[in-house]
């Protein structure tokens, strides 16, 4: 049985975890809250067979340093990573074995899928634009998981990169082949995501909705009993999956 240690505990992602660990043939080994200071950090990394990490993105550095130094793998799904962030983790994955991901449930990442092939299909004639909503207490805009989508577009589209081709600034006329975000923040919403190609006459619409975090929940721990058994490397949400 994988032993989950949740950092960020007592937050919402955090006891939806708990919730969700022992459905799925898992344990709570422990957990943390932001102040719980170091030597907390240290002890819950080593009690733990697997770390789940739905915090912030500067406490990003102290999880990763934990968890390197107890050799034990982490799921990181915190979102509004820089690309500093993103190198920290390539660094800890040649050590440990790391998921990251903006989003963890099954739909979204098929979805992802889909965007891709729909965006390889269509080519450059069809404008792409995603828009998100989400609940009035999210701070990074556009969501990690509006970010996921984009990339999907991005490598349907053949781009260099997952950023390449990613426009946030609407206001000039809109560029051909861009890839454009609208964020929308209100109420409780957990999380909205709807992916528009527009064409001259018609328009293709993929969309997700969640309608609670125990979707997030049930993937995160499924992710943690996935890496518990894994190499040093860093994974998606794919791997995990088998998309």
């Amino acid at each position: 049985m994988t032993g989950i240690g949740i950092l960020g505990a007592n937050g919402r992602m955090g006891r939806a975890i708990a919730d969700a660990a022992a459905g799925a043939g898992a344990s709570i080994a422990g957990g943390v809250d932001r102040g719980g200071g170091q030597d907390a950090l240290a002890a819950l990394a080593a009690a733990s067979d697997v770390l789940v990490d739905f915090t912030a993105p500067e406490a990003l550095a102290a999880h990763l340093a934990a968890a390197v130094d107890a050799g034990t793998p982490i799921v990181i799904g915190t979102t509004g990573l820089t690309p500093a962030h993103h190198q920290a983790i390539d660094t800890a994955a040649a050590v440990i074995p790391i998921v990251q991901t903006a989003n963890t449930s099954i739909g979204i990442n098929l979805l992802g899928g889909l965007v891709e092939q729909a965006a390889r299909r269509l080519g450059q004639d069809w404008d792409i634009e995603i828009v998100e909503m989400h609940h009035r207490h999210k701070l990074d805009a556009p969501s990690g998981t509006a970010l996921l989508l984009g990339a999907s577009a991005n490598k349907g589209r053949g781009a260099p990169s997952t950023t390449e081709l990613n426009r946030f600034d609407r206001s000039g006329k809109r560029e051909e082949g861009g890839v454009y975000y609208a964020s929308l923040r209100g109420g409780s919403v957990t999380g909205d995501h709807l992916v528009v190609f527009a064409g001259e006459g018609e328009r293709i619409e993929l969309g997700h909705r969640a309608e609670s975090r125990a979707i997030f929940a049930r993937g995160a721990v499924e992710a943690a009993i996935w890496l518990h058994h894994q190499q040093p490397g860093r994974y998606t949400m794919q791997d995990v999956l088998g998309l």
